[in-house]
């Protein structure tokens, strides 16, 4: 056993490292790409929490990401006029604004946490789509705080005086700039939600959420209390999608509220299908592979058949990423249950 679990540390110290020296050689496009992909994995680890690990269906995470972009961006902005909108900012410390922003979504999530509770399955995927229908009308007309149509600027991370901006500095003869800087940023925010997540799973919390996915009734005879743990992962689902928001709107450095939408959160729902339901490595993997597909194909769209940029008659990569990845969807539920993380870890289950 011991020569089996040596392996696979020396992996995950060969990949930390890895991860740890990418900034000093990749471009900013490859560092944007694992920023976007990061950022999905956080959401999507919270999303896998609730759907994959206690059975809940929702269709709004793409409201709570959003709570958190803009919820940063008002906490963290000043009052300032964009595209003609006078907007309001509180000018807080941005960390501050982001942690705020985190425990924002999380009230968000607890608002509905009484109806999470309650409903199960389709009634709960319908009542959470709600959510993103109400959450665009907010973020197109409550203009004063979201900029409208049009967006707002997001402003700059600042943690113990260090910005998280585009001013260069000099890391053994490496330009560091905003990906950079905000790489290790993203890197640390995926490893405390991973490391939390797991243990949470593989404690008494991730037993419970299982056997409620399984079978709630036998889970409220054993003592399980159906209800409080159903809205509890509900707020933690929400609280790990406003942190996804905060560094999607980081990287992006504009928040606007169209990304926002439905297709969001079905893409996230895509996720932890294509990884696999109800482990941190399927939310990781599958993230990776969906928000990672569409980049990939715009970047190499001239050396492909059959995809060109929209508008040329072809089809664009953000249409054939969604074709590639709903056809992944079915091949998996089809072929491979378990996502592709059985693939790679055939034997374990989380």
């Amino acid at each position: 056993m011991a020569a089996l679990r040596r392996p696979r540390a020396y992996a995950w110290l060969l990949g930390s490292v890895l991860l740890l020296a990418l900034p000093f050689y990749l471009d900013r496009f490859w560092l944007q790409a694992g920023l976007f992909a990061m950022a999905a994995a956080i959401g999507a680890i919270g999303i896998n929490l609730l759907t994959g690990a206690t059975g809940q269906l929702s269709m709004g995470h793409a409201f709570f990401l959003a709570v958190g972009a803009y919820g940063y961006c008002v906490l963290a902005g000043e009052n300032s006029v964009e595209s003609g909108h006078r907007l309001t900012g509180l000018g807080l410390p941005s960390w501050l604004a982001a942690v705020l922003a985190v425990l924002i979504a999380g009230l968000a999530g607890g608002l509905f946490s009484p109806i999470a509770g309650r409903l199960r399955g389709a009634y709960l995927g319908i009542a959470t789509l709600a959510l993103i229908f109400i959450g665009q009308h907010v973020l197109f007309n409550a203009r004063d705080l979201t900029g409208g149509f049009n967006g707002r600027t997001v402003p700059t991370l600042s943690l113990f005086g260090f910005d998280f901006d585009d001013t260069e500095l000099i890391v053994a003869a490496v330009p560091f700039e905003s990906a950079e800087k905000l790489w290790y940023a993203g890197l640390v925010a995926l490893a405390a939600g991973a490391l939390f997540a797991r243990g949470v799973l593989r404690g008494r919390p991730g037993r419970a959420m299982n056997a409620i996915r399984d079978h709630r009734i036998a889970a409220g005879v054993m003592g399980v209390p159906v209800a409080r743990y159903r809205a509890a992962v509900f707020v933690l689902s929400s609280m790990y999608a406003g942190l996804a928001g905060v560094l999607l709107a980081l990287v992006f450095q504009r928040t606007v509220p169209e990304y926002f939408g439905m297709i969001l959160s079905l893409e996230y729902l895509a996720m932890i299908v294509i990884g696999g339901l109800g482990t941190v490595a399927g939310a990781v993997v599958g993230a990776a592979f969906v928000s990672l597909l569409p980049r990939l194909l715009d970047r190499y769209s001239d050396a492909l058949p059959l995809i060109s940029a929209p508008g040329t008659g072809g089809v664009s990569p953000g249409e054939a990423s969604r074709y590639l990845y709903g056809a992944a969807v079915v091949a998996v539920v089809l072929f491979l249950p378990g996502g592709l993380t059985r693939l790679i870890t055939p034997g374990e289950k989380k």
